[in-house]
């Protein structure tokens, strides 16, 4: 783990696996906006599997944890009083692009609807917890650049794509 600072961090070790780009919130780390993670069912087997590379855009562009929740608003990230973090979200996605970069890797696993993260589909920017077709900032970012892109709802085609024989999933 490389420390930035108290608050803000990104981790990914060598080892002769292949290396995956993943949301920190997805493999424990409490750096969502409201200081929580996502786990699913999935995450040891794919820890298993690949090298993680685990980010938090939002934290790299120097957001807290804990912080108002946000949404993209046509093409700006707002929080739920109207601040306007765009150009922290943008910041966060370059330092995480060049994370990945630094690590050779080109496969990335997401967090669901995340103004960051989210990818095909986010909220709309009313905070209504209404979903719309979209992608997050950093997810935008990664797709431009050639990544290859997966949530925890498209991780069966991941889990398939690298499957090792004699591996099964947790």
């Amino acid at each position: 783990m490389i420390p930035l600072n108290e608050n803000t961090w990104y981790a990914f070790s060598s080892m002769n696996r292949p290396s995956l780009l993943v949301s920190a919130c997805l493999f424990g780390n409490t750096c969502r906006y409201n200081e929580s993670c996502v786990a699913f069912k999935d995450s040891l087997w794919i820890e298993k599997q690949y090298t993680l590379i685990k980010v938090c855009p939002e934290q790299l562009g120097g957001l807290p944890t804990p912080r108002n929740p946000a949404e993209i608003l046509t093409s700006r990230v707002v929080d739920a009083q109207g601040n306007d973090l765009t150009e922290a979200f943008v910041l966060g996605a370059e330092r995480a692009l060049a994370v990945a970069r630094a690590s050779g890797c080109t496969t990335a696993l997401l967090m669901d609807r995340s103004p960051s993260c989210g990818y095909h589909q986010i909220y709309d920017g009313t905070f209504s917890g209404t979903l719309i077709e979209g992608s997050g900032i950093f997810a935008q970012l990664l797709k431009k650049n050639g990544f290859t892109i997966y949530t925890p709802t498209t991780v069966t085609a991941l889990l398939s794509d690298m499957h090792v024989p004699g591996s099964e999933p947790l």
